[in-house]
C-alpha cells in the first residue's frame, strides 16, 4: 500500500535549521512530483515547495524562497526539505504529498498525503 511518512520536525529557535524527510513506501518516487504543504492553527493550508520527477524543476513559495531547499534521493525513495533561517511564522505542521502545489513541478500526480510532522520556531 502506498504510504508517505514525514520526519524531522521539532522545536528550533529563530534563525535555526531543520531538515524534513518524506519517505515513500509502496511506490517509487522517481516518476512523481512531490510537494510540501504546511498548515498553521487557524490558517489555510499553504503550498511550500515541490520538486519535479526528472527535469530538476523546483517551486518555492515566496515566503520561503531563499531559505528552503527541496531535494530528492530516488535511491532512498525520499524527498527532503532543508529549512534554514527559520522564522516564527514558519511554525506549522508540514505535510508531504504526491499532489504538489505547483504545476511547474513535473511528474505523475496522486492524492496521497503523509500524516505530517510539526515544526515549531520559537525562542
Amino acid at each position: 500500500q502506498a504510504q508517505l511518512v514525514e520526519s524531522g520536525g521539532g522545536l528550533v529557535q529563530p534563525g535555526g535549521s531543520l531538515r524534513l524527510s518524506c519517505t515513500a513506501s509502496g511506490f517509487t518516487v522517481d516518476y512523481y512530483a512531490i510537494g510540501w504543504w504546511r498548515q498553521a492553527p487557524g490558517k489555510e493550508r499553504e503550498g511550500v515547495s515541490c520538486i519535479g520527477n526528472n527535469d530538476g524543476t523546483t517551486y518555492y513559495a515566496d515566503s520561503v524562497k531563499g531559505r528552503f531547499t527541496i531535494s530528492r534521493d530516488n535511491l532512498k525513495n525520499t524527498v527532503y526539505l532543508q529549512m534554514n533561517s527559520l522564522k516564527p511564522e514558519d511554525t506549522a505542521v508540514y505535510y508531504c504529498t504526491t499532489d504538489p502545489p505547483s504545476y511547474f513541478c513535473s511528474g505523475l500526480r496522486e492524492d496521497y498525503w503523509g500524516k505530517g510532522t510539526p515544526v515549531t520556531v520559537s525562542s
